[in-house]
């Protein structure tokens, strides 16, 4: 087991300093232009599989780091660059998370490498869970998957919302109920290949934040898809079943639900994702502050700005902090009995909202404007306490757990 460490080691600066060097020459200067156009950035994710940052390999050497800081590494530097163009980038890795929170050995090595494709011919993948009546609510989710028999197929009815890459994606990964009677318990996750019969995309979402990273509806209508894709397979879910009934008759303790597998996995590296946009506005309003001029001095000589950015500085550390925690526990297997992967999230996404809206301030009306990069790190910062549960779902998993009782 790693110990833990707040310092990188030689082969992490590396990959760090590699990250930023990508994020400063190519994210950056695209940032704008992909804003302003609200379309999937591909010249620029080809870049970056060409170098072989949007690969396989890349996220499985960071995800396997012992120490656990691989990940919420990458997800700063990237976002730090551009969370539209970021998200548009690391977007198939929550379906890939999807697949391997809860996919047996041989669907990870099927299915994983076709959600990149490869420098010549780049793919994305979609992770589809909320609907458009239940979003944090997953006990609501409407879209049904049934067994066919005869065929050995399932059978996909329903509609999922806010997908990122929903549509445009080679794999989706669909969170579907198969036993309504059971809830959140009576879900289970399935691919659904490229090319399938019956999935469509629907409605495109034009955003307030994040315009880079392609988001909306998929349809599914009779979508049918191979035994095999059951992610864990049928054996494993009828057992998952099983023990749900008789634990929901004796009023026992619950079973892990397929979305939220995905989800508690992924939230360390959603507050990485907001601590790279923080640090970006900090780092644009601590230069302007050192460099504009109000009545013949610099404007970080008044302590009305000094003492903001002293602030600033000091909240993304504390959520860097939080979110490496949680990073270094999860890897090392230790359990979140505080919840301290919400915990990171939730900071980390407060965070970056509010150091966001200060860069603005302090900018002024330059600030306002598009001509300054901290308009749109303001825009795009709104998505954290949102997306994966919101800020207020965070809270609630972390006082539920902190009180012990059951998260629904």
């Amino acid at each position: 087991m790693a110990e833990f460490t707040l310092e990188l080691n030689d082969d992490q600066k590396q990959v760090r300093d590699w990250l930023h060097g990508f994020a400063a020459d190519v994210i950056r200067p695209a940032a704008s232009e992909w804003d302003e156009r609200e379309e999937t950035p591909w010249p620029v994710i080809q870049e970056a599989a060409k170098v072989g940052i949007y690969s396989l390999d890349f996220y499985a050497q960071q995800f396997f780091d012992p120490t656990g800081l691989g990940i919420p590494m990458a997800m700063e530097e990237l976002f730090w660059g551009d969370a539209g163009i970021a998200l548009s980038i690391v977007g198939t890795g929550l379906a890939a998370v999807g697949v391997l929170a809860n996919g047996t050995e041989e669907q990870i090595g099927t299915w994983i490498p076709q959600m990149y494709g490869d420098a010549d011919d780049v793919k994305v993948a979609a992770f589809c869970s909320s609907e458009p009546d239940a979003g944090s609510d997953v006990a609501s989710m409407r879209t049904r998957a049934v067994y066919d028999q005869a065929k050995d197929e399932w059978v996909l009815n329903g509609t999922k919302t806010w997908a990122t890459n929903g549509g445009i994606a080679g794999v989706h990964v669909v969170v579907a109920v198969v036993d309504p009677e059971l809830g959140s318990k009576g879900h289970a996750s399935f691919i659904v290949p490229p090319n399938t019969p019956g999935l469509s995309q629907g409605q495109k979402f034009k955003k307030h934040g994040i315009r880079a990273s392609h988001t909306a509806e998929v349809v599914l209508e009779d979508v049918r898809v191979p035994g095999h894709c059951l992610l864990g397979g049928k054996e494993k879910l009828d057992q998952r079943l099983a023990r749900a009934r008789e634990r929901a008759a004796s009023g026992g303790e619950r079973v892990k639900n397929a979305a939220m597998a995905t989800f508690e996995a992924s939230r360390p590296a959603v507050g990485a994702m907001a601590v790279g946009t923080a640090r970006a506005a900090y780092e644009v309003a601590l230069d302007y502050a050192k460099t504009r001029t109000q009545f013949g001095r610099p404007i970080i000589d008044n302590q009305g700005i000094a003492f903001q950015l002293a602030d600033m500085r000091t909240q993304i550390d504390a959520a860097r902090l939080l979110v490496w925690r949680a990073s270094w526990m999860a890897t090392t297997g230790k359990p979140f009995t505080s919840a301290e992967g919400s915990m990171s999230k939730l900071y980390a996404s407060e965070t970056a909202k509010k150091v966001t809206a200060q860069a603005v301030q302090i900018l002024g009306g330059n600030g306002f404007t598009r001509e300054y990069p901290v308009e749109r790190m303001h825009r795009d910062a709104a998505i954290y306490t949102i997306f994966e549960g919101t800020s207020e779902i965070q809270r609630l998993v972390i006082a539920r757990t902190l009180s012990g009782m059951p998260i629904r």
